[in-house]
């Protein structure tokens, strides 16, 4: 066993945080009737633009079934529209529609309330030097090319 607790093991810490924020998040979105994992796939769709279902699972963070609910759920407000891959029919891609955009940027202002409150104590400068760790982090470790 380690010399230090778990306050010293950054996975652990990480863990924390994202549940924490997820949490803040999920009341602040309940309200406006949307979830959390709703509102990742509307922010990749828009970010990165038409996906296949395993690139949205990567870039998401969600399982495969859970994303073919949310999915679901989605293409049912007419916010996301499901396509079959022109150059292999067994491949189905995701668009984001003008709907699915529209509510992602009349909710984004929320998930940025949740990061201020997160990183409240941080300045700008140590906000970006942070999420160039984070990011440096995130490709020593990623499985995936995404």
């Amino acid at each position: 066993m380690s010399e230090f607790g778990l306050e010293e093991f950054t996975p652990y810490l990480m863990n924390r945080i994202a549940a924490r924020y997820n949490k803040g998040v999920e009341d602040a979105l309940r309200t406006i009737g949307i979830s959390v994992p709703q509102m990742r796939t509307l922010a990749v769709l828009d970010e990165r633009g038409p996906c296949t279902i395993n690139e949205l699972s990567v870039l998401t963070v969600i399982n495969q079934s859970t994303l073919s609910r949310t999915l679901d759920v989605l293409e049912e407000r007419r916010c996301v529209r499901r396509e079959t891959d022109p150059n292999d029919s067994r491949i189905r891609v995701i668009h984001l529609t003008e709907n699915g955009r529209d509510l992602r940027r009349s909710t984004w202002p929320k998930m940025e309330r949740m990061e201020d409150i997160m990183l409240a104590s941080l300045t700008p400068e140590e906000r970006d030097q942070f999420n160039g760790f984070l990011k440096s982090i995130l490709y020593n470790i990623r499985q995936h090319e995404l």
